[in-house]
């Protein structure tokens, strides 16, 4: 496992955790045109890790869970640390925090139940990961360059991060029940 480390692309995920923690301070200092580079190059990075590994034949285990958490720590703790500075709604943080929690329980009650490994994301889960990514970096470039535009993104992303949030999250709670009445396959892995 610790061989799985030294992975360029889990390296770049590795790098998009460490800048988390700088991230916040920049919003919280008011710093948000230096939040708005960080989150490029925590973006950037997001894209790199997955062409990366996919390019190099270097996708590993670790990465595989390692990509997601990133991802989610990152938009998680921007929603909760915008919320607290009074730029983004607490109806959106609590709709977000509670579809991830939920995830995460219910992807732990079907590997502890069934086995089940595999959660690849539906289409609304990426299309609302899409919204959220639009959502928090419109939320900060607002701060720095007010647009029109940039106002009418902020604002039309994070609608739809509330409704893909909720849809998402309904719909992924009908595939785990799906998948719980499904026949109980064994794991190629354990052969």
């Amino acid at each position: 496992m610790l061989g799985q480390l030294r992975a360029l692309p889990n390296q770049l995920t590795l790098l998009r955790l460490s800048i988390v923690p700088f991230l916040v301070l920049a919003i919280l200092d008011g710093h948000f045109h230096r939040a708005f580079i960080l989150m490029v190059v925590a973006g950037v990075s997001d894209g790199l890790d997955g062409g990366l590994a996919r390019i190099f034949r270097q996708r590993t285990e670790l990465g595989s869970y390692l990509d997601p958490i990133a991802d989610k720590l990152l938009l998680s703790t921007l929603f909760l640390v915008l919320m607290h500075v009074g730029l983004v709604s607490i109806r959106i943080t609590v709709m977000v925090f509670s579809r991830d929690l939920g995830i995460v329980i219910i992807a732990a009650l079907l590997y502890a139940t069934t086995g089940t490994r595999d959660f690849h994301p539906s289409l609304l889960g990426k299309a609302n990961t899409l919204a959220q990514i639009l959502a928090v970096s419109s939320v900060v470039l607002a701060q720095t360059h007010a647009a029109h535009w940039v106002l009418w993104i902020r604002h039309a992303a994070l609608e739809a991060t509330l409704w893909l949030t909720v849809l998402s999250g309904f719909h992924y709670l009908w595939r785990s029940g799906q998948r719980l009445g499904a026949p109980v396959q064994a794991d190629p892995a354990s052969h």
